[in-house]
């Protein structure tokens, strides 16, 4: 029997008696990170690395949770358990499965570029790895974020010089945090809405190293908004919430901006392929690294990865799993 089964509830290990981010409810559940398709309700116990702790408790209330550092140990039923940096978004893990001298690594979803706050990517040898696919198609190839960060700039100040203000529309937990992390030295406030503002608190709470926001509400004085930078959900994208923000330019920060047309369909006056998912060659890098000898593809391009392992003399199968991307969590294409 396989050290991990792919069943109707999630990822799980008999030997150890646990699931990795299950989607239906179960007894014990180790968590990747805190993004609602992989930490869901409804679980008896829940294991997460330790900074995702105060986000589950955010998003799924009073629940049952352990948290634990970086490459921690901890044991089930004799099977070995660790969680490594997945470098997506504060508190994201790979999860590293251990019996004897087989191991087995999940790696939730990752990135392998820096962003300052999550962490860097660590490698993990095994035998066997279960990758998402988010981006897993060779179109996909991000430029350095300094590069995108330094568009993004550029793109404030022509606003301004406009007399317009900047509307980001970037996802409310990790993204909307980079990008105010990565920004700061050229932005004097961000105005931010509820959404945004909710996760921004807990995270200051808990001691990240990120710059202030104002929250958006309906005494916010029209002034505050003029020429000022403000980042959304993708949610918010032609909502009456908008209307009070005008002259205003929309930027989407997605990966899936890398595409044309995308930005085109979505109405805005600029897109920034700016993504927490590895891009096809990060894919190409985390597999290499691993030397595992068989990989799984999970959610987004998986066939198509999968495909192009196995032309390339690795064994590899696609997985359907019940994971989305953060888009589907806010009803919106835009978002990855």
């Amino acid at each position: 029997m396989s050290l991990l089964q792919f069943t109707d509830k999630g990822i799980y290990c008999a030997a150890g008696d646990f699931y990795i981010d299950p989607w239906r409810p179960v007894q014990r559940a180790v968590i990747t990170h805190a993004h609602s398709d992989h930490a869901r309700w409804g679980h008896q116990h829940y294991l997460c690395q330790q900074d995702s702790v105060p986000l589950l408790k955010l998003r799924l209330g009073d629940i049952s949770v352990q948290g634990v550092q970086y490459g921690e140990t901890i044991a089930y039923n004799g099977v070995r358990v660790s969680l490594h940096p997945a470098g997506h978004i504060i508190g994201s893990a790979q999860v590293r499965i251990q019996q004897g001298g087989e191991v087995w690594v999940v790696s939730g979803d990752y990135k392998l570029e820096n962003d300052g706050l999550s962490g860097q990517f660590e490698p993990l040898p095994c035998q066997v790895f279960i990758t998402e696919c988010t981006f897993g198609l060779p179109i996909y190839n991000w430029q350095p974020q300094g590069i995108i960060f330094s568009q993004i700039r550029d793109w404030i100040s022509e606003n301004r010089e406009a007399g317009k203000s900047s509307v980001l529309l970037a996802y409310s937990l990790g993204k909307a945090q980079r990008l105010m992390y990565n920004l700061a030295d050229s932005v004097d406030r961000f105005m931010v809405h509820g959404a945004i503002d909710v996760a921004h608190q807990v995270l200051l709470a808990n001691g990240h190293a990120l710059p202030p926001a104002t929250r958006i509400t309906p005494d916010t004085p029209k002034a505050d908004l003029k020429g000022s930078v403000i980042i959304a959900p993708p949610s918010a994208a032609g909502s009456v919430w908008m209307r009070k923000f005008n002259p205003y330019a929309l930027g989407i920060c997605s990966g899936w901006m890398q595409v044309r047309g995308h930005m085109r369909r979505r109405n805005a006056d600029a897109g920034f392929a700016l993504s927490d998912h590895a891009d096809w060659t990060g894919l190409l890098q985390a597999v290499k690294a691993t030397g595992a000898e068989q990989v799984f593809t999970t959610h987004g391009f998986s066939s198509a990865f999968a495909r192009y392992l196995q032309e390339n003399g690795i064994a590899a199968a696609e997985v359907k799993t019940e994971f989305g991307t953060e888009e589907e969590e806010e009803g919106t294409s835009v978002e990855a």
